[in-house]
């Protein structure tokens, strides 16, 4: 114990940035938690989707033909105040909302949240987070996995 004391009194500036750094973590994480913000790894969207969660895409209308999750909903980030009102169905009902890297969608939570939606999560990496994963990507009527064992059997 006195070597720690000597140790603080010899290095009050390393010792400061420490706690500093130490208590801003801290309400970093106290705050991420207070905001509810939840974003779910691919696995657990699997989980979701399973029970009967709702995937909103976000993407634009070219991106979202290029490939989406299967039953997914596009609606545009631009439009989806003018289209909140198709959604009220799914009120009580977990929703994802899905873009291209998992950035985007951190507003949209927020937005879906105030407007009233129970549940809703942001998928973590986006599409390119899915498609890391070896998840199913739906592109027109078929659907491909990008996982390198399907495409050797193609």
């Amino acid at each position: 114990m006195d070597k720690f004391l000597e140790f603080t009194s010899n290095h009050v500036l390393l010792v400061s940035a420490l706690m500093i750094s130490f208590f801003l973590l801290i309400f970093t994480e106290l705050r991420r938690k207070a905001s509810g913000l939840v974003n779910v790894e691919a696995s657990d969207a699997v989980k979701l989707i399973n029970n009967d969660a709702v995937v909103v895409d976000i993407r634009s209308a070219d991106a979202f033909a290029r490939g989406h999750i299967v039953n997914a909903k596009n609606i545009p980030n631009d439009e989806l105040d003018g289209k909140l009102e198709q959604l009220q169905q799914y009120k009580n009902t977990s929703i994802i909302a899905v873009c291209d890297t998992g950035i985007t969608t951190t507003q949209i939570v927020n937005k879906l949240r105030a407007a009233g939606f129970e549940t809703v999560f942001g998928l973590k990496g986006g599409m390119s987070g899915w498609g890391q994963a070896g998840l199913p990507v739906v592109t027109g009527k078929k659907t491909r996995s990008k996982s390198p064992k399907q495409k050797k059997r193609g």
